[in-house]
């Protein structure tokens, strides 16, 4: 077996027994192991490209595992920690793809306030990406959400690239504010390190009821340890649930210096329950200043079969100008541990 491989293995199966071991004798803390498996089958292709038949891992969500702790301090102070893993089910690998950080998802330490909010120090899932999978109906999905390919991973096509810097920023600190009457904040800033300057972000969101609202602003000229193409994105999103049905709204706007496009994004969604599950609609919409448009829409239904675990069905049409017509169907399962 190959030796870095082996590592790793020993390095994880030394985590877990660390965890278990310490959810076990630990009188002032506690410790969680969880995650969440995403295993389907289909057909891909992007505009342009050929149509591939899959046994795909993370479609609908990107597989993970990770382990989370907290302690509890006293006057309202608590410290904590979480060390997340994506992984491959579909090949038995870790990471979203050859060579990604063991602990991507996040890995972090930090403190929290019942009063004040909390700190956290280390690897963290940025703040734009949280308020883009939180406002659309598809969530975190980079198979099939209209939001997360057109702010995340549209550098894959011609359109150039839009949102730089990943989903998660290295060497991070960021700020989260309790709610003030159903208002929250937050900052975070990524150190530069010598990789060509550092990142930084702000955040603000209200939630009462069956409306939200949040906004964002980030800018990013480094991705881990390395530099990458300088970019400023801002993005407003809205929610309002109906009961019949939950709609989605968002604006937003990335600024690429590196290369001298900027690129407006519009979604609409919206969530239907029916029965056991949820009928989901979302359309997206990438205007460039310079090369191709990107229209694309996606269309599903989830059912639940428990609260950890659901099925779905997914297709998507993806259109980008001047190529032909990309389309992608999914049938899949989720579980939840």
């Amino acid at each position: 077996m190959n030796p870095i491989k082996n590592k790793k293995l020993l390095i994880a199966s030394t985590l877990l027994g660390l965890a278990c071991a310490a959810q076990a004798q630990s009188t002032g803390s506690k410790v969680t192991l969880y995650g969440l498996i995403d295993l389907s089958v289909g057909s891909g292709k992007n505009p342009g490209g050929s149509a591939i038949k899959n046994v795909d891992s993370g479609k609908l969500s990107t597989s993970y595992f990770g382990l989370s702790g907290s302690e509890e301090l006293g006057d309202g102070l608590s410290a904590f920690f979480t060390l997340d893993s994506f992984l491959r089910a579909d090949v038995g690998n870790n990471g979203r793809f050859n060579g990604d950080n063991f602990w991507a998802r996040n890995a972090f330490v930090g403190l929290s306030h019942k009063d004040l909010g909390l700190v956290r120090l280390g690897r963290n899932t940025t703040p734009l990406f949280v308020q883009t999978l939180a406002f659309n109906a598809f969530g975190d999905s980079f198979g099939y959400s209209p939001s997360i390919r057109q702010y995340f991973s549209a550098g894959a096509t011609i359109s150039g690239t839009t949102a730089t810097g990943d989903t998660g920023w290295s060497d991070s600190v960021q700020y989260l504010s309790p709610k003030f009457g159903g208002f929250s904040f937050g900052a975070i800033v990524a150190a530069g390190e010598g990789a060509g300057g550092k990142n930084y972000g702000v955040n603000a969101g209200y939630a009462a009821g069956a409306f939200a609202a949040s906004f964002n602003y980030q800018n990013v000229k480094k991705d881990g340890a390395a530099p990458v193409a300088d970019s400023k994105t801002w993005q407003g999103a809205a929610s309002y649930d109906l009961g019949a049905a939950k709609l989605f709204g968002q604006y937003g706007k990335v600024e690429n210096s590196s290369n001298g496009r900027d690129y407006k994004i519009t979604g609409l969604g919206a969530a239907v329950p029916v029965g056991d599950g949820k009928l989901l609609a979302q359309y997206g919409r990438m205007s460039a200043s310079a090369g191709p448009d990107r229209k694309t829409l996606t269309v599903g239904y989830d059912h639940y079969l428990s609260k950890r675990t659901d099925v779905y069905a997914v297709a998507m049409s993806d259109k980008l100008d001047g190529l032909s017509g990309g389309s992608s169907y999914s049938l899949g399962i989720r579980h939840r541990f």
